[in-house]
C-alpha cells in the first residue's frame, strides 16, 4: 500500500533558501529534496512527519510555479481522465497537459476564485524512519 501523500501545499518565496531556513528552524521541517538552477531553488520539498511541502523562489520555476505566489498539488493516477472531468465541468485550465523531464503528468487549473490547482502523476514522500 502506497502511504505517500497525496495533496502537498506550494508556496514561492521571494528567498527560498532563507525560508528552507526558516521553517527548518522555527518549525522543525526537514529538507527532502532542494534543486538548485545557477545558485537558485527553483524547487524544494520539506518534510513534516508524513507531509510534504513544495516551494521555490519566485519566478524561477517552470511556469506551473509562477501561476500564483501559493497554491495546492494534488497528485492523481490519471491526469488525463481528471484534466478531462475538469474541462467538462468548465475549469480554467492554465497550464495544459505536460509530460516533465522528472516523469510526471501535470496540468493545472484556476478555481473560481482565482487559486490555481495543480494535478500530475509525481508523488514524492518522505523517508519513513528505519
Amino acid at each position: 500500500m502506497d502511504t505517500a501523500p497525496t495533496l502537498y501545499p506550494l508556496f514561492r518565496y521571494r528567498d527560498a533558501r532563507a525560508a528552507i531556513a526558516f521553517l527548518a528552524e522555527a518549525f522543525g521541517f526537514a529538507e527532502h529534496e532542494v534543486t538548485e538552477h545557477d545558485g537558485v531553488v527553483v524547487h524544494a520539498e520539506l518534510s513534516y512527519g508524513t507531509g510534504i511541502v513544495m516551494l521555490g523562489t519566485l519566478g524561477a520555476g517552470d511556469g506551473l510555479w509562477d501561476l500564483a505566489p501559493n497554491g495546492v498539488y494534488v497528485a492523481v493516477d490519471d491526469p488525463d481522465a481528471h484534466h478531462a472531468r475538469a474541462v467538462a465541468a468548465g475549469a480554467e485550465i492554465v497550464m495544459a497537459l505536460t509530460d516533465t523531464d522528472y516523469g510526471s503528468r501535470n496540468y493545472a487549473a484556476r478555481d473560481p476564485e482565482g487559486n490555481v490547482w495543480s494535478f500530475g502523476t509525481y508523488r514524492p514522500a518522505p523517508e519513513r524512519p528505519v
